[in-house]
């Protein structure tokens, strides 16, 4: 039976989970599992794998989907286990690295400044536009990546041409730079040839035996295995070829292709004549009878290494370079036994495959699902290829694959030998050779009782310096009885030698070459020039162990940990792509930057919401949140609503508002529409006494009720009598008093100046506003006292500001709202101007967009709950309060409040403070009024960017009370949401689509 486990948002590297996949299929009681994340490729991997379910289906690109086929449910349990020990011992490694990680580009920029090489190893399906955006950022490409699409390939390479950079790949298995080595490759010494290879195994073949040899590599340039294709048309090699020729410690350039287009090989032949230094060139699947001009060209990987090392020491190249077997031949196998090759290098596999079809004349190379040679039971298998690497580790680094076919193919009566390489290095299994030994002795012992001659012939692609210790794994395999040689050629000469076939080679000279394009090779770039002349600076994308060959031989690194932008949502991460290329888009939101810090919010009055508001006269109710009808609105909300109808005299009984609430009387308006907030429902009418603040800039406004208090308040959904009552006296008493004594200072209450006086106190003035209410006090107190209202109504209004510790947060939101509003008259850029919820739907506005909302529905609240309620009375969450965090407070700013922290359940200090680190990877920047003791004086978060919260899928938190899903019962607990990401989404499509971006 088949179980799933979905874990939402927890991206994982595929190669960590591939080899978690097969810790967890070695468990008891496991028929077999899959742990991948859950974008499209791997639903079709699951799906061929028969663990295709519906849970999985339905999961996101972000999430990690666990699929176990099991007889007992209780080992899924087991399967958590594992996983969650695996990725937990992933964490510890990663923390006790030396060098920092980072979440994002510019992080990477900022610690590694003067980076001039990204490394990428990361899901083909999401490289095109990271690699796009490093080259942006003028770095070079190393891209280990694969299955990157063929069109993105070019385009990517003629930028980075144009751009003066090199991109080396996609599905670039190896490289070295200045003497480190990158990603899968061996320890070889410095040296003064350069290297051009098409991939992997070609360059660490040649690299490796020109170690051996003596001599070493200053550079290896990997260029992708289609680079040489007509339609990449050798754009890395040509660039390469040109930077090598002028690099001042490069004596020799070696150029190793996959069977390149005739055309391109033609174009890349004739640039290499005009190269002023000795070259040397292999065109697999080619076999030259003789150099031409000044390029020497070799029909092995080790000849090619061989005339390399000659050139590079000043010796005559020597007319043939076959050297004697390691192993004499005194019995051959009959005609009807087959050769078989079972590699992990695709250049290696190939170079087999075209000996063996050279020597028995088999037609040449095929690509076929892995296959390069496969004829009447000669097959030679390159298991490095996709069709067996989909879902898995790559062959060099898990030996499964290749463990069970050669037990297939040894028991099979028609295979006489079984050619397989060992590939080492970094990156390589730890100890492939130990791996593959008792296997080789099972399946040799195995033929020997059955009476067949069998012989595995192999070869170790290594070097000394190498940290599996060459010469130990040569010992280990030979003594498992497998006959090794000292390179591929050789390995595949002695196989079929053993079908008693020999592989002569033609003593080659040189013919004249006539260049047929004069023209001079082309200046390398100042910034490829650089890459060449001193160590990588590296910014590593993906794998994090391929930092440790460059920091080992003195190359920097920074790990950036990558996720898939927009949580690998193809849409959006397009839509994000084609949005960089507007750079105006930048200056735009600083735009809007400067608005608000411009802005000179004064509390200037109170007054009866009708006397400012015009469109609320009559049976007018404004509510929190985007358009809604009284049908639609959740119970609370309208219990709100029948509080007002009560409140106003437009009913005598609740039956009778509610039935004036139903019969359209009574018009419905955002309160956001009429420059007004209200906190939780909203719920705003006529003669209510609402809070005038003026931003001084131009006199853009903002209205908000004031606050009841806490216990049974109309904001939360209770209209008792005693609510409709204390309503009635803030109407009568606590409005114009509070007027009268704001209108007695000279200019009003400067509300910036007692923000950022409150926020050094412990205030995030969402949930907790304290002590800039006691700050209001403070201002108000004095100017209530000189006003000429009678003692009673005084001390009334004194006491209820004393003991109302919420009252500054009505007085922070009428704030926000001049505050956005005077941001909304410039309609550019792409910063949130406006969150609210009205208890079904969660809005947004943005400043390109205008007055538009975008929609998603509205998530409920977590947090803590007051005695005898639970998550289960809780309501959706509803209000305008959120503009709170549109203005970079409230849960925006949770580190500033730790008191508050355990209040809302976010946990103690440790917790604040990442909550904030993560609200500031949403903002363009930073309030530099409003600064925060505990945050290193860093100023709260500035311009919620929709980019950045759909690249990134965090969404911005918000403080909250959680009110009971009944009407009457008020406020039960108090705790934080997050906006739904959808609404941030349609944003992002609508501002696009404005920009005419399809």
């Amino acid at each position: 039976m088949l179980y799933t486990v979905v874990k939402k948002n927890s991206y994982q590297d595929s190669i960590n989970l591939m080899l978690l996949s097969n810790k967890v299929n070695a468990l008891d009681g496991v028929t077999k599992s899959q742990i991948m994340m859950g974008t499209d490729a791997n639903k079709g991997i699951f799906k061929q794998s028969g663990l295709l379910t519906d849970e999985a289906d339905a999961a996101e690109p972000g999430d990690m989907v666990v699929v176990v086929d099991t007889d007992d449910e209780s080992v899924v349990d087991d399967v958590l286990k594992e996983a969650d020990s695996f990725l937990a011992d992933l964490s510890v490694k990663s923390k006790g690295q030396a060098n920092k990680t980072v979440e994002s580009w510019e992080e990477a920029i900022e610690e590694l400044p003067d980076a001039n090489l990204a490394v990428f190893s990361i899901p083909g399906e999401y490289a095109a536009p990271e690699l796009e955006r490093a080259l942006d950022l003028g770095l070079n490409v190393f891209s280990f990546t694969d299955n990157i699409a063929i069109e993105d390939e070019v385009r990517l390479k003629k930028k980075a041409h144009e751009k003066g950079l090199l991109l080396m790949g996609p599905d670039c298995g190896t490289g070295i730079i200045s003497s480190i080595p990158i990603a899968f490759t061996n320890v070889i010494r410095p040296g003064n040839i350069g290297i051009i290879g098409a991939s992997g195994t070609g360059i660490q073949e040649v690299s490796c035996i020109i170690d051996r040899l003596g001599q070493g590599c200053v550079h290896a340039i990997g260029t992708g295995g289609r680079d040489l294709s007509e339609d990449v048309d050798a754009i890395t090699v040509k660039d390469a070829i040109a930077a090598l020729d002028a690099h001042a410690a490069t004596d020799v350039l070696c150029i190793i292709s996959k069977p390149p287009a005739p055309s391109v090989r033609d174009e890349v032949l004739d640039m290499l004549q005009k190269v002023t230094k000795p070259v040397v060139a292999i065109f697999l699947g080619e076999r030259p009878t003789a150099h031409e001009g000044r390029v020497h060209l070799a029909h092995t990987l080790e000849e090619t290494a061989r005339i390399a090392v000659d050139l590079a020491t000043d010796h005559d190249v020597k007319p043939c370079y076959v050297e004697p077997l390691a192993h004499d031949v005194t019995r051959t196998l009959g005609r009807d036994r087959t050769v078989v090759g079972l590699y992990s290098g695709g250049t290696l596999a190939a170079e087999a495959a075209m000996m063996v079809s050279e020597a028995l004349d088999l037609g040449g190379l095929i690509k076929k699902r892995g296959f390069v040679l496969q004829h009447e039971g000669y097959d030679v298998i390159d298991l490095g290829d996709d069709v067996y690497t989909q879902g898995r580790p790559h062959p060099m680094i898990d030996p499964d694959v290749r463990i069970e076919m050669m037990r297939d193919y040894a028991g099979r009566k028609q295979t006489g030998v079984i050619l397989f390489d060992c590939v080492l290095g970094y990156g390589a299994h730890p100890d492939m050779a130990g791996s593959l030994a008792p296997v080789i002795t099972e399946c040799l012992d195995a033929a020997k009782r059955e009476g067949r001659e069998l012989f595995f012939v192999g070869t170790v692609v290594g070097t000394r310096s190498d940290p599996q210790d060459y010469d130990r794994c040569l010992k280990v395999l030979s003594e498992a009885g497998a006959l090794m040689e000292a390179t591929n050629a050789q390995a595949t000469r002695l196989a079929l030698a053993l079908k008693g076939i020999s592989c002569p080679e033609p003593e080659k000279g040189t013919v004249e070459y006539k260049i047929k394009d004069d023209s001079a090779l082309p200046e390398p770039t100042d910034a490829l020039m650089e890459l060449l002349d001193s160590k990588p600076r590296i910014i590593n994308v993906g794998i994090e162990s391929f930092n440790d060959s460059v920091r080992a031989f003195g190359g920097s690194s920074v790990q950036y940990t990558w996720k898939p932008m927009a949580g690998g949502n193809k849409r959006m991460i397009h839509l994000l792509s084609e949005l960089r290329k507007h750079e105006e888009i930048d200056d735009e939101n600083d735009r809007i930057i400067e608005r608000f810090k411009q802005s000179q919010p004064f509390l200037v009055d109170v007054v009866p919401a009708k006397s400012v508001i015009p469109e609320i006269n009559g049976k007018v109710i404004l509510h929190a949140g985007p358009p809604i009808d009284f049908e639609s609105m959740t119970n609370p909300m309208q219990g709100s609503c029948i509080g007002a109808v009560l409140f106003e005299e437009w009913a005598d009984s609740e039956d009778e508002a509610v039935k004036l609430l139903r019969s359209g009387e009574v018009t419905f308006m955002p309160c956001h529409d009429v420059h007004a907030v209200g906190p939780m429902g909203g719920i705003t009418t006529q003669n209510m006494p609402v809070l005038v603040v003026e931003n001084r800039v131009d006199g853009t406004v903002g209205y908000c009720t004031l606050n009841e208090g806490i216990g049974k308040v109309l904001r939360f959904g209770a209209y008792s009598e005693e609510v409709i009552d204390r309503l009635r006296w803030m109407r009568d008493v606590l409005g114009p008093v509070l007027s009268q004594a704001i209108r007695h200072s000279e200019e009003g209450i400067n509300l910036n100046v007692l923000v950022a006086r409150a926020i050094t106190m412990g205030d995030e003035f969402h949930q907790r506003n304290i002590a800039a209410s006691l700050c209001l006090l403070k201002e108000v107190g004095p100017l209530i006292t000189e006003i000429d209202v009678e003692k009673r109504k005084k001390e009334q209004v004194m006491h209820f500001l004393a003991d109302t510790d919420q009252f500054f947060l009505n007085v922070m939101m009428a704030m926000g709202k001049s505050i956005v509003d005077y941001e909304r008259k410039v309609q550019k850029g792409c910063i949130v101007t406006t969150m609210c919820r009205n208890g079904r739907d969660f809005a947004i506005r943005i400043s390109g967009m205008g007055d538009q909302w975008f929609l998603a529905p509205v998530n409920t609240p977590d947090g803590l709950y007051f005695t005898g309620f639970s998550p289960e009375d809780a309501n959706p969450d509803f209000g305008d309060s959120a503009i709170a965090e549109t203005i970079g407070v409230g849960g925006m700013a949770m580190v500033a409040a730790p008191g508050v922290t355990r209040f809302v359940g976010a946990g103690g200090f440790e917790d604040a403070l990442a909550i904030s680190d993560e609200m500031e990877r949403l903002c363009v920047t930073h309030n530099p009024a409003w600064t925060i003791p505990t945050w290193d004086f860093k100023g709260t978060c500035l311009g919620i960017d929709i980019r950045e919260v759909v690249a990134t899928g965090i969404t911005p938190l918000i403080n909250t009370g959680i009110a009971h899903k009944q009407a009457g019962v008020g406020q039960i607990g108090a705790g934080t949401v997050r906006a739904p990401l959808g609404c941030f989404e349609r944003a992002l499509e609508a501002y696009c689509a404005s920009l005419g971006i399809e």
